[in-house]
């Protein structure tokens, strides 16, 4: 059964949004969300569109997933594009996410690159055995906070004021 949930009900964004902030996740999952309202989502929106445009595998929807792009040569390999490195683990473990949730579905995906387009930089994610475990817990926690009535604690970090909910949580 929960099985079942994690696959149809969790997204990448969920997950970036579980190792960033639980509050926001919560809010997020129940339908509260400002990204609409933020002008730092619609630039690094624009950035994802306008950067590898040449893609043909370009926004990828698998599930309740969303890839930004995939490369087939010799193997699979997951591409994100995100603005900033400010966040980093959050791409990380979102990158990761759609590595399992792709190797969930029985297709051989081992790696994932992230792009920072706007600093000219990527990353290569390497993954292993260990990561699903830590994604397996993720999941669980997910499943807690998203069935919780309690909004969790405001986390109060530097990078809360570029954050879309900063007026929900501070104002």
């Amino acid at each position: 059964m929960l099985d079942d949930i994690i696959e149809t009900h969790i997204t990448g964004t969920q997950i970036a949004y579980y190792i960033v902030c639980k509050r926001k996740l919560w809010l997020f999952t129940k339908g509260i969300s400002f990204e609409n309202l933020s002008d730092l989502v619609e630039i690094g929106k624009v950035i994802s569109e306008a950067s590898f445009s040449e893609e043909k595998l370009k926004e990828i929807d698998i599930g309740n997933i969303k890839i930004d792009f995939l490369k087939l040569k010799d193997e699979i390999v997951v591409h994100e594009t995100k603005k900033s490195r400010k966040l980093e683990e959050a791409h990380i473990w979102q990158v990761k996410y759609y590595i399992y949730c792709l190797r969930k579905k029985g297709i051989n995906c081992k790696k994932g690159i992230l792009h920072y387009p706007k600093l000219m930089k990527t990353l290569e994610i390497q993954y292993s055995s260990e990561d699903e475990d830590i994604i397996n817990k993720f999941l669980k926690e997910i499943v807690e906070i998203k069935r919780s009535e309690r909004v969790p604690e405001v986390i109060n970090k530097p990078y809360c004021k570029k954050c879309a909910y900063y007026e929900f949580c501070f104002v």
